[in-house]
């Protein structure tokens, strides 16, 4: 359980918006120098902050603390010593040192482990993802009131103090209700910015002009097939709140659709080296060990695979 100044530092970080990790060792197999309960938070930029074993086994953690950020799915992963492979993971041994692979979990041998074994609970906190909702309408009120129940950060176009928001590629979705008054520019600029989801409250007649008239503005036809206009999931909406509701069902089947996509663990995320000293997967980030060789650079999972390195002939 995170106590104490991680549990503050978590609280910012989430108030902050940003996405990071939990790591919480849950069993520990000795000599390790963790131990059950210890507690590390990884942020998405691989940086580490608290105790969950030594140089060799946060690099484990760090690594498959960034999949999960990225995948948005807990995990479980266990770091073995090298050692002989049970014959129930002896067809799933690979080169990477990833021998196990199941649902929710990952089974990784570390070399520099000195004979224990250590299980750590990542748990990924990742903020809300953004609808920018466009537009002073009955309909816009009710996408921004209803948005947060599905789990959306819902913000006016219209903005605050801090000025309106610009459509990224953070964001998920877009919606325009805005009965004609400047759709053009922020349906365009949603687009441009590879927004996922992009709907226009409007009549198929009048959607269409819309159409149209981005058409003549120059933008392309295949990012114009991207916008779903008249905007949801055609259920037979007719108040503000059924039109909203079938709106952000078309966002859900969108963010899902995504979400769901076949993906492996094993699936590195970038900048990643191999140290070619124990073998292990290594994180490139500013705080990577490395050395130049023949106009190369390598990375080590830490100070002792350099330092032989560096004594090989």
């Amino acid at each position: 359980m995170i106590t104490g100044p991680l549990s503050s530092r978590a609280q910012e970080l989430t108030a902050q918006g940003c996405a990071f990790v939990t790591a919480t060792v849950v069993r520990v197999e000795h000599p390790t120098s963790a131990e059950p309960g210890n507690v590390a938070l990884v942020h998405e930029d691989g940086s580490i902050e608290g105790f969950v074993g030594g140089v060799c086994a946060q690099n484990s953690v760090r690594l498959y603390s960034l999949k999960a950020i990225e995948r948005g799915e807990p995990l479980l992963l266990r770091i073995l010593p090298e050692g002989p492979v049970s014959a129930k993971n002896a067809a799933n041994v690979d080169m990477s040192h990833e021998i196990a692979h199941d649902e929710g979990s990952v089974t990784v041998q570390n070399p520099c482990l000195s004979g224990g074994a250590i299980e750590v609970f990542l748990e990924p906190f990742l903020p809300p993802p953004r609808l920018i909702v466009a537009g002073d309408t009955p309909i816009a009120a009710a996408l921004v009131r209803l948005a947060p129940d599905i789990g959306l950060d819902a913000v006016d176009s219209r903005g605050t103090d801090a000025g309106a928001p610009v459509p990224s590629s953070e964001d998920l979705a877009l919606v325009v209700a805005a009965h004609g008054r400047d759709e053009r520019a922020i349906l365009r600029a949603a687009l441009e910015a590879g927004v996922p989801y992009v709907g226009l409250v409007a009549s198929r007649r009048r959607g269409s002009a819309v159409l149209d008239a981005l058409r003549e503005d120059g933008t392309d036809e295949e990012l114009l097939g991207r916008i779903d206009t008249p905007a949801g999931l055609d259920i037979g909406a007719r108040t503000p709140a059924e039109i909203a509701l079938s709106i952000l069902a078309s966002i859900i089947e969108v963010r899902r659709r995504a979400s769901t996509t076949p993906r492996s663990w094993a699936a590195a995320p970038p900048d990643i080296a191999v140290d070619p000293i124990c073998g292990m997967s290594v994180l490139i980030d500013p705080s990577a060990l490395s050395t130049q060789r023949d106009g190369e650079t390598y990375y080590f999972c830490g100070e002792h695979c350099r330092r032989a390195f560096e004594h090989r002939a």
